[in-house]
């Protein structure tokens, strides 16, 4: 929408001496002009799935070409990531702390936008709070701690400052026999009081962190602060959680930073993720009134793509549960009412048909003639609708982190033939 090439640009790319004066012009008066269809964001999508599509003359489809890679990529891989660690939460809050650990200011500000579409409750970024209208969390640094004569008159004084939300970093020095004491003894001077803290828990950020909150809220609620949350961090992720889990750790909430912001991993098994390959590939080029397909092949079979004009759809049971993804042509009428054929590209020798099914198209338009006519969600919206397909549509068995049931991206009978047809036309 904004895309321009101001005098300054201009001058810069005049200094290289690479370009004609005759392009130099035609960028100083440069504005968008083409098309653009995507898929709404926040949708839950699957590998090799088309996620939007440019129709524009190519000089301008190309200019816009490395903004959308990096806006999708980047943003795609932390929210994915953080819904993977919201999943291993089982309904304990998570709170994105990743700030100091991204790669560069923008990827921990659009970072902390992504990790809350993946469903996370705040951020300790206050930049991302402003930008985004979202709930900024977080608790003191050690160095609030270590700023101080003692432990105690460190809590002491947080307390003081921050009664409505007071949580306290205990591992600065002995979790259990320091830190864990001395905010268990501010606490309670304040409930003696008459003035008890409204929100308030500690926070663990180091050691053995199942076998620590276990003995912790043994610690709490003998002190009868059964209301005290205890909150955990220090290099956590989906896999960690998960142990956290099953080791029947004592945890509300979680802070997760650098596993989250970078898309990072515990481990390198083959559901690891750490960056997102999204491509951006000429499909058709317009000739003769029309637009002819093109396809790009290559000898890695995850590299040819599916060419020339299409749509996706996702195709749901009769319980509203997605059932698979399907990419026809374009011009095609997809009409489920009756047993519907379709193409596993992967094992295109089996006869399959959709029966009791329904469809809905994925992608819809977001630009016309240059001019936005897509009425764009508020972030909470977008984390809503994450939340409720991931609830109602998306099946258990697809989202488990190990050995996940593969969702399916079929084709229509016409479109594998064509897309055939190129990859036998092909050549040199």
């Amino acid at each position: 929408k904004n895309l321009r090439f101001s005098k300054e640009d201009i001058a810069y790319l005049r200094s290289l001496n690479t370009f004609d004066e005759d392009f130099l012009n035609y960028l100083a008066d440069f504005r968008f002009s083409g098309d653009i269809y995507a898929i709404p964001e926040g949708t839950v999508v699957f590998p090799r799935e088309p996620l939007v599509k440019v129709v524009a003359p190519i000089m301008e489809a190309q200019l816009v070409e490395t903004a959308i890679l990096t806006i999708i990529n980047h943003q795609s891989l932390i929210a994915t990531k953080a819904s993977r660690v919201v999943c291993a939460a089982k309904g304990d809050g998570i709170m994105e702390f990743g700030l100091r650990r991204a790669q560069g200011p923008d990827a921990g500000v659009y970072g902390a936008r992504a990790a809350m579409i993946g469903g996370c409750i705040g951020t300790s970024n206050v930049l991302a709070g402003q930008l985004f209208d979202v709930p900024v969390k977080g608790t003191h640094a050690h160095s609030w701690i270590m700023s101080f004569p003692d432990e105690y008159t460190a809590f002491k004084t947080y307390a003081n400052m921050y009664p409505d939300a007071c949580c306290l970093l205990v591992d600065t020095y002995d979790t259990l026999k320091s830190g864990v004491p001395n905010a268990i003894r501010v606490f309670q001077e304040f409930k003696d009081a008459g003035k008890p803290l409204k929100k308030y828990g500690i926070r663990l950020d180091s050691g053995d962190l199942a076998y620590q909150s276990i003995k912790v809220r043994k610690m709490l609620d003998d002190a009868g602060l059964t209301d005290c949350k205890i909150i955990v961090s220090n290099s956590l992720d989906e896999h960690t959680i998960s142990s956290l889990n099953m080791q029947k750790a004592r945890i509300d909430g979680y802070g997760v930073g650098e596993r989250l912001i970078t898309g990072a991993s515990s481990d390198y098994s083959e559901d690891s993720i750490s960056l997102l390959g999204a491509v951006y590939k000429i499909a058709a080029v317009e000739e003769n009134g029309g637009f002819a397909p093109r396809i790009k092949v290559s000898g890695s079979v995850e590299k040819i793509t599916n060419p020339g004009l299409k749509k996706v759809y996702r195709v749901y049971d009769q319980n509203g549960k997605a059932k698979a993804d399907l990419i026809a042509k374009a011009d095609e009428t997809i009409d489920m009412s009756q047993e519907f054929r379709f193409v596993d590209p992967d094992m295109p020798w089996r006869n399959l048909k959709f029966t009791h099914c329904t469809v809905r198209p994925l992608q819809e338009k977001i630009f016309e003639n240059g001019k936005l006519v897509y009425k764009l969600p508020t972030l909470n919206e977008i984390r809503a609708y994450v939340k409720k397909q991931l609830d109602e549509e998306i099946w258990e068995e697809e989202q488990r982190f190990v050995n996940p049931h593969k969702h399916y991206m079929d084709m229509t009978p016409d479109y594998y033939d064509m897309k055939m047809s190129l990859l036998n036309d092909s050549r040199a």
